[in-house]
């Protein structure tokens, strides 16, 4: 199977999942509580199952890390240098609220690096895939798909769109703000603040509160195909996967590639 092919397939399967969490999602549904307090509803369970049974069955040997099926140890993930990352329902809390803001994530991680994802939006209509090795990102509505690139970035510290959480807004995005002269702020759940950055609806989204490898693999790859970096928010270097135990993200900025800081 060419990468094109392989490429084509696992964005059929993401979608395929969305399929099935949309079936979940049009009907009442029970509400679980993780071992961190985090809700867990069948919709995230039947995406997983689906989602690593389509993975097994296109590529058997590369190994897969869910956020349903995290709990495998440093020692083994270690020796990984191809995976797949995957968060099967990413905005759990948007989809008990039922205001479409979840996502479906798929990433293929080689060296650390997110080199092409798809990120599916099913209540939206919506997929965003791609990537550095896709040479190029997409947006995918009613079976069309269109390039799309981050916008360019204003001359000064007005014009600037910021894209915050839904569910986490802080003071320190508070003060981020402040730094721009009256910025439009466009409030987002899941990975799509993310994919605002990469199809130029937004020029920069700081996540200043705590995300896992899951929950960025997948559209930090698109935004890479779209001419975007995710960065640490505090030394500017490129956001890795699987380099420790911990899985947990540091403080991260996504922005277009030549986004230096806010403008003085």
């Amino acid at each position: 199977m060419s990468n094109s092919q392989l490429y084509r397939q696992v964005v059929a399967a993401a979608e395929q999942a969305g399929e099935k969490m949309m079936v979940i999602y049009q009907k009442d549904f029970a509400v679980e509580q993780k071992s961190d307090s985090s809700p867990l509803t069948e919709a995230d369970l039947a995406a997983h199952h689906h989602i690593k049974d389509a993975l097994q069955a296109l590529t058997p040997d590369t190994p897969i890390l869910s956020e349903e099926s995290a709990n495998i140890p440093w020692t083994e993930r270690s020796q990984w240098a191809e995976y797949w990352l995957v968060d099967p329902l990413d905005g759990t809390k948007e989809f008990i609220k039922k205001n479409g803001e979840f996502t479906v994530n798929i990433a293929h991680i080689v060296d650390g690096k997110p080199v092409w994802g798809v990120v599916v939006a099913p209540a939206l209509g919506v997929t965003y895939a791609g990537g550095t090795a896709t040479q190029g990102s997409e947006k995918i509505e009613s079976g069309s798909a269109q390039a799309i690139n981050v916008a360019p970035l204003p001359k000064g510290k007005a014009d600037w769109c910021i894209v915050g959480s839904r569910s986490h807004q802080s003071e320190a995005f508070a003060e981020f703000v402040a730094q721009f002269d009256s910025p439009s702020i466009t409030s987002m759940g899941s990975s799509l603040k993310i994919c605002l950055v990469a199809e130029g609806r937004a020029h920069l989204y700081p996540r200043l509160g705590p995300t896992s490898e899951w929950d960025t693999g997948a559209a930090h790859a698109v935004l890479l195909g779209a001419g975007g970096k995710l960065v640490h928010l505090d030394t500017s270097e490129p956001l890795v996967y699987n380099q420790q135990d911990s899985v947990l993200n540091p403080f991260f900025m996504a922005a277009p590639a030549d986004y230096a800081g806010a403008p003085k």
